[in-house]
């Protein structure tokens, strides 16, 4: 059992190091799994291991298939311009007014689309709004906070908390309920300090385009494949609620849909004309690369579940922090330096559901940190890595401006959701 944490230590090194050694993340995650499920099968039962398998990639699938689905559709509705629809009713001149609305913009829209889309969409906007670069920063890093609170409030709006819902250990109508004021105080602590430093006016009225769209959409198509694409994202808790099916095949079914809509309103396009705007196309463009990252590192995960190395670490963590409430924060705040993704896989491992059972303060909060503590630090979260590479940005200016007001925000959050908690319970 010692040969299975070794290999996973190292292939988790791999990972965290992937800038240094030149090894995509994807690759290590693969190998790591692969070697893992080697190793365990080796020193186990055969039938066994394979039955643990089967069981851990139903489980692992699941997540995949909605994940890959849920990207095919933001990118659809790219494709369409379809986000014209939000960000060209944004009209101010005010920098402090500005900033306000583009983080509360960004914060409702994450809660619907990925916190990495959400954030590529709404530097995007400010890009074209604020031309000098120096003035964008405050910008971008409030940007960053609001997609990651944004996320975390909603069962589709964080890859970690689509973990959890999906796992059965968070319901989606109580998630909403449960973290959107804790998340919002994320936000606000940081937004209202950063925008006592934002002052001025734009210089020239904020133009974001004409009525059309950019591409080669129209805009009733720009607006019907927003509509349903949004549409589809938002009914998925839903179609599970009344259905009890997995939420992936409510998303499989609405994405087929809106291939059929698609397909139907550009028939009488050339097929030169079409390509741009078709799901196959935009199959080809989501990132592939990180679906077969969760793959990997869910199925690594899934060895150490299964030979109870997660539940000793548990247990040890509870005799030698003795607070829930402390051990979750700190897997919080590890998330701003490791992706969040296998610390929350090994969470959901490590604390078994009959005892933790659904909507427990344990799964309640573990969303919250693991979707909130990314923003500390600007490499701790998709969102973060998007506006670095965007804007420019240095990782010491943004550990000096924003890490400590992300920070305050966090633990301000955090104390807001155990105060929730205890007056509601």
């Amino acid at each position: 059992m010692s040969l299975i944490i070794v290999v996973f230590v190292l292939g988790y090194t791999a990972i965290a190091f992937e800038h240094p050694i030149k090894v995509n993340k994807s690759a290590s995650a693969l190998v790591t799994a692969g070697l893992l499920w080697t190793i365990y099968s080796t020193i186990g039962s055969h039938e066994l291991v394979a039955e643990q398998l089967k069981e851990h990639l139903s489980g692992t699938a699941g997540i995949v298939f909605f994940l890959m689905a849920a990207m095919t559709i933001v990118e659809v509705i790219d494709a369409h311009d379809g986000f014209e629809v939000i960000t060209s009713r944004i009209h101010t001149r005010s920098h402090r007014v500005l900033l306000w609305m583009i983080a509360f913009v960004t914060f409702f829209l994450s809660a619907i689309l990925d916190n990495l889309t959400t954030t590529i969409v709404m530097i995007s906007l400010t890009r074209r709004l604020l031309p000098r670069q120096q003035d964008r920063l405050f910008f971008a890093g409030v940007i960053v906070v609001a997609a990651n609170a944004g996320g975390a409030w909603s069962p589709i709006g964080d890859v970690t908390t689509t973990m959890l819902w999906i796992g059965g250990q968070i319901t989606s109508i109580n998630i909403v309920k449960t973290l959107i004021l804790p998340s919002l105080v994320t936000l606000l602590v940081p937004l209202a300090i950063i925008s006592c430093f934002v002052k001025g006016e734009i210089a020239a009225p904020a133009e974001t385009g004409g009525s059309e769209p950019r591409g080669k959409a129209s805009l009733r198509e720009r607006n019907v494949m927003f509509l349903l694409g949004i549409g589809t994202l938002v009914a998925v808790p839903v179609f599970k609620t009344i259905t009890h099916l997995p939420p992936y095949i409510g998303i499989l079914f609405g994405l087929g849909i809106l291939w059929c809509v698609g397909e139907l309103l550009h028939h009488e396009k050339t097929d030169e004309e079409k390509e741009p705007l078709t799901l196959v196309r935009a199959l080809k463009h989501i990132d592939m690369s990180a679906i077969v990252f969760f793959l990997g590192i869910l199925l690594a995960v899934a060895v150490l579940e299964s030979t109870g190395q997660l539940a000793t670490l548990a247990q040890w963590l509870d005799k030698a922090l003795g607070s829930q409430s402390l051990i979750v924060m700190i897997i919080g705040l590890v998330s701003a330096v490791i992706d969040n993704v296998p610390l929350v896989a090994a969470a959901m491992g490590m604390y078994d559901l009959r005892v933790f059972p659904q909507d427990h303060f344990l799964w309640e909060f573990l969303a919250y940190c693991a979707g909130t503590g990314g923003s500390i630090l600007i490499i701790g979260s998709a969102a973060g890595v998007a506006a670095m590479g965007l804007e420019r940005i240095t990782f010491f200016w943004y550990v000096r401006k924003i890490s400590g007001l992300a920070f305050l925000g966090y633990i301000a959050g955090a104390l807001t959701y155990i105060a929730q908690y205890k007056l509601l319970h």
